[in-house]
């Protein structure tokens, strides 16, 4: 039964309970929800590692209690103050703060700010938005922000760490599509085979791979996308080549970084800090753009290849704390 009908709908909140985290489905009406210009009814949402932290308490996500969890959510407009939008418009949401100051997409309706919303991009469906999501964005944001930069494939390979979550397997994916050569590093040795039917030319293990303690190693990549941070962001400082760009995007590793100012003054390379979450709008449009079209990835189906119902979320998020995901998890909410 619609929202129309009933003024009610199924979310799943998370609260603060006796200073622990816990989250549960509850039936909500709109009032209970954090003001906004935009109604959606949702058709996905998706699993990041954030939205695992968030869920469990792992991590300090919400920044007030209770709030609808959920960073992403792809669906149709309902009803909007902002004339930007109109009823049955398809549209989706990243970030913005959703799950953790604001009201997210683990919901049947959200409401949201209208400068927070981007109009579907022609080539995408409402489940690739979701089989993207923030991994997505975050991957062809930070592609983006290199090539801006300066980085093209003529500068070598771009090493890819994390490599088989989210934000990794999209990355080699957009990579390989854009023609770079695309080294993967990764903890997992039985997903070598499926990192390079991504696109990796060649799959470096954690556990082989020498990190060495100069300030400066051999020159052996022409960029980098860090998943990882601690010590492997120190070791990519250390092997990329000069006027390389090093997008710095998770700290599944550690949140620490010793280094030394010699890769920066002597090689020249460049740190990106990537901040998928509060990126301005006229970028946000720019990347779900490229996203669409230049930075297409070619393997969607093969990286967000689970699929579950939205009954099944709260059982989904120990793998993710775990580290035993790969790739994407999309969850159906209402679906398209």
């Amino acid at each position: 039964m619609s929202m129309a009908a009933t003024g009610e709908f199924k979310a799943f909140r998370i609260h603060e309970v006796d200073k622990q985290v816990q989250a549960r489905f509850e039936t909500l009406c709109l009032d209970q929800l954090a003001p906004g210009e935009v109604v959606i009814r949702v058709a996905y949402s998706d699993i990041n590692y954030k939205d695992a932290l968030a869920a469990t308490g792992a991590g300090k996500i919400l920044r007030r209690f209770p709030l609808v969890g959920g960073v992403d959510l792809s669906g149709v407009v309902e009803s909007s103050e902002d004339p930007r939008y109109r009823p049955g418009d398809r549209v989706l949401v990243t970030g913005c703060g959703l799950s953790e100051t604001h009201d997210g997409g683990y919901a049947q309706y959200a409401r949201v700010k209208g400068e927070w919303v981007i109009p579907l991009p022609e080539g995408l469906t409402l489940f690739d938005a979701m089989a993207l999501g923030t991994a997505g964005f975050t991957a062809a944001l930070a592609i983006h922000k290199m090539e801006h930069n300066g980085q093209s494939p003529a500068r070598g390979p771009v090493v890819v760490t994390g490599a088989t979550g989210g934000v990794g397997s999209v990355a080699i994916d957009m990579l390989a599509g854009r023609g770079y050569e695309v080294v993967a590093l990764s903890g997992k040795p039985q997903s070598t085979d499926w990192l390079k039917s991504l696109g990796a030319s060649q799959v470096l293990l954690r556990g082989e791979t020498n990190y060495g303690k100069r300030p400066l190693e051999a020159a052996r990549f022409g960029g980098a996308i860090d998943n990882v941070g601690g010590e492997t962001l120190a070791w990519l400082t250390r092997t990329v080549d000069t006027w390389g760009n090093i997008a710095s995007i998770g700290l599944a590793g550690g949140a620490e970084l010793h280094t030394t100012v010699m890769p920066f003054i002597l090689r020249g390379i460049n740190l990106i800090g990537i901040n998928s979450a509060a990126q301005l709008r006229d970028t946000r449009l720019v990347v779900w753009q490229r996203i669409a079209t230049d930075l297409a990835p070619r393997h969607l189906q093969r990286i967000a290849s689970r699929t579950i119902a939205f009954d099944a979320l709260p059982e989904a998020f120990a793998a993710y704390l775990q580290g035993g995901v790969t790739g994407r998890t999309v969850v159906r909410i209402g679906g398209d």
